[in-house]
């Protein structure tokens, strides 16, 4: 079983960067896909982005394509998002997800407590 645990939440202002972090430990980790998902209060959760085992393939959503870089430290265990030219929208509960490659949160079977990103103007 693989466990996940998110940092880096907090508030921005609109415009400013964020980076989050996910610590990923347990059996067959990096076999896996590695994903942050978000949802907003009333929303469903919506994809944010995916790398793949190596972290050497990445795949965004439409909403944060431009903005947003994930990478992996696969010494460090850790999959990380940056988040540059936040927006009021961004603001969320970032999630992330280990399992195989796919952009559909039912496809992932392990998922950290989450962390809140609050944008404010």
């Amino acid at each position: 079983q693989v466990q996940l645990v998110e940092s880096g939440g907090g508030e921005v202002q609109v415009g400013g960067s964020l980076r989050l972090s996910c610590a990923a430990s347990g059996r067959s980790y990096s076999r896996y896909a590695l994903a942050w998902f978000r949802q907003a209060p009333g929303k469903e959760r919506e994809f944010v982005a995916v790398a793949d085992w190596s972290g050497d393939t990445t795949t965004y959503g439409d909403s944060v394509n431009g903005r947003a870089t994930i990478f992996r430290d696969t010494a460090e265990n850790t999959v990380y998002l940056q988040m540059n030219s936040l927006k009021p929208e961004d603001t969320a509960v970032y999630y992330c997800a280990a399992g195989p490659w796919s952009t559909r949160s039912e496809s992932y079977n392990a998922w950290g407590q989450g962390t809140q990103v609050t944008v404010s103007s």
